[in-house]
């Protein structure tokens, strides 16, 4: 049996991770259930699936994680030190790395170097210490298996063929709630309309990252570290209905694409269980699904998200962190009201563009790139 640490346990990620684990009890139990601030919820959780470990991000809210807890005999913990210490604890063997943001990297970096396999929902890790993460995996013995559903798709298209024979990777984009919209647009874009997405149901960042395709930027920095694929060896293909969900092309012509239902259980559950595949509710082929498959060109003029991806995927050392760090705070400054869609793609190119990279090879000098470019953003 499979023990489990689940860091973002109260989030959408997280709680689809706990529904996997309800399918399958005989295979997977709960060693850790990790949250940032929302303790209710954590609370409940904890009394259902009675975790040895719990742990809560903001230190401030531990009172009232001791309070209502109190004589469980769950073990508590709190902030960044509690978070990384619980992920590499000896009685866990699989973490499921769903915190959002930079927040996560420490955990992602401590279940690596504990030789812990990751489930790594976290893109933002990779993005900004890629390298730095597949150096400790290659040291430990981790295994880092991808939760996003176009890098777990890429993942399993892989194995048809070895790396010297691909010829591409191809992601796959849903396009966003404004694929269709007209540019000239954009500027008037509410955060309630960027929240609406089409296909998938996600939270706040994710679902705006998606709006304004930042998140394909992210996820072409993702697979140039995952994958070890050179940046210009990787694609994006609008694809609307959300079933292909990546491709690989390889040398001969073939083209090996991974498919489903929309629902994030199933990269959950395969992450969880690799290599090994178990029964699952998730539908498999159906007409009604698979009957209209359509694929269109990204456009970069509309979105210019997806050049800063490339751009930052070539780049390579501390571009990428300095690209989601910019994202982030431009995220939350158009949340805010601070600055309108069309701002983020211009303040965040324009921060990328000052950015002098250097090799991302420690913990220190990734966060040193991510504060660098969150004042940076803040001068915009």
């Amino acid at each position: 049996m499979q023990k489990v640490a689940i860091f973002g346990s109260t989030g959408s990620v997280g709680r689809q991770a706990l529904a996997v684990v309800d399918e399958h009890p005989q295979e997977f139990s709960v060693a850790v259930l990790a949250a940032g601030a929302s303790v209710d919820a954590l609370v409940e959780q904890a009394r259902r699936y009675r975790p040895q470990h719990v742990v809560v991000g903001d230190t401030a809210a531990l009172g009232a994680l001791q309070d209502a807890l109190a004589g469980s005999g769950i073990l508590l913990h709190s902030g960044a030190q509690g978070l990384a210490e619980c992920a590499a604890l000896p009685d866990v063997d699989c973490v499921v790395a769903a915190i959002t943001g930079i927040r996560g990297l420490p955990v992602s970096v401590s279940a690596v170097q504990a030789g812990k396999r990751l489930a790594l929902a976290n893109k933002e890790s990779m993005v900004a210490a890629g390298p730095l993460l597949r150096a400790a995996a290659a040291k430990s013995g981790s295994e880092i298996i991808p939760v996003d559903s176009e890098h777990a798709a890429i993942f399993q298209c892989l194995m048809a063929g070895s790396r010297e024979e691909v010829r591409r990777i191809i992601l796959t984009a849903s396009g966003g709630p404004f694929r269709t919209r007209r540019a000239d647009t954009f500027a008037s874009i509410t955060v309630a309309e960027a929240l609406r997405h089409p296909t998938w149901s996600m939270g706040p960042k994710i679902s705006i990252d998606s709006a304004t395709m930042m998140n394909k930027a992210l996820e072409i920095v993702e697979a140039r570290h995952l994958f070890d694929m050179e940046a210009d060896k990787i694609a994006v293909v609008v694809h609307p209905q959300s079933v292909v969900h990546s491709m690989v092309e390889f040398q001969d012509g073939a083209v090996i694409a991974q498919m489903s239902a929309p629902d994030m259980r199933l990269p959950l559950q395969y992450a969880m269980s690799w290599p090994r595949r178990l029964q699952s509710s998730t539908p498999g082929f159906h007409v009604s699904i698979f009957q209209s498959l359509t694929f269109e060109e990204p456009d970069v003029q509309r979105f210019p998200s997806l050049l800063l991806g490339l751009d930052a995927a070539r780049r390579g050392g501390t571009a990428g962190a300095v690209l989601n760090a910019a994202n982030e705070v431009a995220v939350e400054r158009f949340v805010r009201g601070e600055i309108n869609f069309l701002s983020v793609f211009e303040h965040v190119g324009r921060v990328l563009a000052r950015h002098q990279c250097v090799a991302a090879d420690s913990v220190q000098t990734v966060l040193d790139a991510d504060c660098w470019a969150r004042e940076e953003m803040l001068r915009c």
